[in-house]
């Protein structure tokens, strides 16, 4: 891993890992963390129904489900004023603090409100650990391509020795928050 910045872009195809990677490192660590982690929301017979969203300050709430009318991704409809009143506030920068953002995604991008959120903060100061997309709308590209951005490829064989790595890279941060 390059260090160029000190923001971990975590990236790989659906399933590899990237937010129990996350989760991981941020249990691992304890930092003042401002921002959120999605969840996957099961029903009958573990079927997915949805995402949910849990921000850094408790809150927890619908990202998209499959019966949720409005803007949709594939098959699931997307709560975008939860997204814009909830998650929104715990994405601002704060000094010392760290930010965590899991995920920028196609659902989280159908907010203009959340791609400005994620420009401004990939050019502010903070550091920043999240996952991203390996595909989708312009703006994700952009992120991809951000030149302050340090893009981690998450595998089901290297996740487990990335945690170790991006703690004492994180680790390196302190101060610069």
């Amino acid at each position: 891993m390059e260090n160029r910045s000190n923001k971990f872009l975590l990236t790989g195809p659906p399933g590899c890992g990237k937010t129990t990677l996350i989760r991981k490192i941020v249990q691992k660590l304890d930092l003042p963390w401002r921002g959120f982690t999605t969840e996957e929301v099961r029903g009958a017979k573990g079927k997915r129904i949805g995402f949910d969203v849990v921000t850094t300050d408790g809150r927890r709430g619908p990202l998209a489900r499959v019966d949720f009318s409005g803007p949709r991704v594939g098959r699931y409809g997307v709560d975008l004023q939860f997204l814009e009143e909830v998650v929104l506030p715990v994405m601002t920068v704060r000094p010392g603090t760290f930010i965590l953002l899991d995920e920028i995604g196609k659902m989280e991008c159908l907010s203009p409100f959340f791609t400005a959120a994620v420009a401004a903060l990939m050019e502010s100061p903070s550091p920043l650990l999240g996952t991203v997309a390996l595909g989708g709308a312009p703006f994700i590209r952009e992120v991809r391509r951000h030149p302050q951005a340090e893009l981690v490829e998450v595998t089901v064989r290297n996740r487990d020795e990335l945690a170790e790595e991006i703690c004492k890279k994180i680790e390196s941060w302190k101060g610069k928050g």
